[in-house]
């Protein structure tokens, strides 16, 4: 669902690019509670992760396709202000480098695909798992808060096309449009999320930031003080507070998908492109500033291969992200709450 140019007038794209710079400048200071030593460098896997899936489309129906958005994905793995920068990340690497994505659009794109994805799908998930916590319940809650929260991004793009679009269109048609074919790509959604949590949960469940207190952590006394781990990782506590392995495994999981599975996405145009063909407003979409240079469009531009030019973009947002949540992390945190280093520490029950 990335809004091209041409969508918005001035007036609505200055005002989204606002309040995205004031989510955006709230959310890095709000990252900090989120990021330490141990989870910033799983945060930059996770942009990368994201921006790997999106360019997987999956076909809906009748000639449409759906892809990633991410936001309650990357609220329940890291959190939710460090799932807005993520997000914001993965936007900006592809319209900078790819051209997907238009640039006066930047901040409607991170609007509705960044705050209302991650608030939408993270309050969902919260309002699932507050009474009850284990496992199960956080794998359905996932499915739901990330089904629920790509049909409100295109309910958002409605109101603020409706306010300030560049075509006249009739409001409860589009969007109705919209939300249908939107809630169908938000099971798809729903069920890459339930997998990915799933997954990291059976793995790392200590990267899991929504499953923070479901297990009892257990505390292990050393003759340089108490270590608290969980009980998952009471075989291993010192690797416990660090990625370690998970993270290249991870790494490599995000290239596999850019660089092989990405020739295998559908081509059909997505849930945006294909209302706005049907509703007759897609002519007012303007060519990208920057759709020449030789990535634009994921390599079709400059003749790379799909693959390769998914790999570069894997490798671009994991750079860009981890910088970024490796500047504003808390400093010498490993998330033991000590607020210093101990991995050289021995543990003994």
């Amino acid at each position: 669902m990335h809004v091209p140019d041409g969508f918005f007038n001035a007036a609505v794209s200055v005002s989204a690019g606002t309040v995205a710079a004031a989510g955006v400048a709230v959310c890095l200071r709000g990252a900090r509670r989120e990021l330490d030593d141990r989870t910033a460098p799983m945060a930059g896997l996770v942009a990368a992760f994201v921006f790997a899936v999106q360019m997987l489309n999956f076909p809906v129906a009748a000639g449409t396709s759906g892809h990633l958005l991410g936001g309650a994905l990357a609220a329940i793995l890291v959190g939710p202000y460090t799932a807005v920068l993520c997000v914001a990340v993965v936007l900006l690497v592809q319209a900078f480098f790819f051209a997907d994505g238009g640039l006066t659009a930047l901040g409607v794109n991170i609007t509705l695909m960044g705050l209302v994805a991650v608030l939408v799908g993270w309050g969902v998930f919260l309002l699932i798992t507050r009474s009850v916590r284990n496992r199960g319940v956080v794998v359905v809650a996932s499915f739901v808060a990330a089904l629920l929260s790509v049909p409100a991004s295109a309910l958002a793009f409605t109101l603020l096309f409706w306010i300030g679009g560049t075509a006249p269109i009739e409001i409860g048609t589009v969007a109705a449009a919209m939300g249908g074919v939107h809630l169908l790509i938000g099971v798809g959604e729903g069920l890459i999320t339930a997998v990915t949590v799933s997954t990291v949960l059976a793995i790392r469940p200590d990267l899991v930031y929504g499953a923070r207190g479901i297990v009892a952590p257990l505390v292990l006394r050393g003759a340089d003080g108490d270590v608290i781990v969980t009980s998952e990782t009471r075989k291993a506590p010192v690797a416990a507070r660090r990625p370690g392995w998970f993270l290249p495994a991870g790494i490599a999981v995000a290239a596999l998908l850019a660089g092989v599975v990405s020739f295998y996405a559908s081509s059909s145009p997505d849930g945006l492109e294909w209302v706005a063909e049907d509703k007759g407003f897609s002519d007012q979409a303007t060519d990208h500033s920057l759709g020449e240079q030789p990535l634009a469009d994921y390599g079709d531009v400059g003749g790379i291969p799909v693959g390769v030019a998914g790999v570069i973009g894997v490798g671009v947002t994991l750079a860009v992200g981890g910088g970024v949540f490796y500047a504003v992390r808390r400093r010498g945190d490993h998330g033991d709450g000590t607020g210093s280093d101990d991995s050289d520490k021995k543990v003994s029950a």
